[in-house]
């Protein structure tokens, strides 16, 4: 245990070094993926109306969310399949196999280099957006506590297996691309980055409860803005702990079975 732990770390060390040499691309990068939500609370301040809430949200709240939902997302949501499932068709995965690191540690020091990164890289955007919005509506506290910091740990385990678990369908398809662009409808419409859940049909928000995506950003912001607390708070927080085992254990059996079909010969 304690040599894979040096090992891990050895990994950390090299991918933190790796993407402190492309921070201008993180940063481009970080900027494409929140503009929306640096945008909507425009949108919605227009809508209000003169109106005092909506749904539970007022102005100041629904803005604070809109900030903290960027802020959240750079470290939480993973986009690792991508990469896994290209290298699974390209054959490339055959030297990560041969090395004494498992593919999992590799792959978890690789994204949270570049999660912490883009999340640091975000927090000076992310004072500037709460100043600029503060000129027009009273903002909501912030509560960055303990509950708040466990909240994303988890929220980001629950997107990382989930997105580990998505790569290993590379084992069986021959085109992957279509299915992890499906995967980003649902994905971001049921984890709140759209719109708050709470503003959504009941329907829906009965499907959002039944699904991981929910248990990534939403259930952190809304820790962060208030709208979780006390026992509620930490049944979403237990929530979280189940779908990371559940992805844990659907990414393990996806791999498994994969990689008895591996050739590495690429395509």
């Amino acid at each position: 245990m304690r040599s894979l732990a040096s090992k891990v770390l050895a990994l950390l060390k090299i991918y933190i070094a790796d993407s402190l040499a492309y921070r201008a691309s993180a940063f481009i990068w970080m900027l494409t993926d929140v503009v929306h939500c640096l945008v909507m609370p425009l949108v919605w301040l227009s809508a209000y109306g003169g109106r005092e809430a909506i749904a539970g949200y007022n102005p100041g709240e629904m803005v604070t969310y809109y900030v903290m939902i960027a802020f959240t997302t750079n470290f939480i949501v993973s986009h690792i399949m991508w990469e896994v499932a290209w290298e699974i068709k390209e054959g490339y995965l055959s030297q990560w196999l041969l090395r004494p690191v498992p593919m999992v540690w590799r792959l978890v020091a690789q994204n949270l280099s570049w999660r912490a990164l883009r999340m640091v890289l975000f927090a000076p955007v992310a004072v500037l957006a709460l100043w600029y919005y503060g000129r027009f509506t009273t903002l909501s506290p912030i509560d960055l506590g303990g509950a708040f910091w466990l909240s994303v740990l988890l929220g980001h385990l629950v997107s990382f297996f989930t997105a580990y678990a998505l790569a290993a369908l590379a084992f069986w398809l021959q085109e992957t691309q279509s299915v992890f662009s499906l995967y980003y409808a649902p994905m971001l419409l049921l984890s709140g980055w759209v719109a708050p859940i709470a503003l959504m049909p009941s329907w829906l928000q009965v499907v959002a409860i039944v699904f991981p995506f929910r248990y990534t950003t939403a259930v952190p912001v809304e820790i962060a803005i208030g709208k979780l607390q006390g026992e509620a708070m930490w049944t979403e927080i237990s929530l979280q702990a189940l779908w990371v085992v559940v992805g844990i254990g659907a990414a393990h059996l996806l791999w498994r079975k994969g990689l008895r079909q591996y050739t590495g010969v690429g395509m």
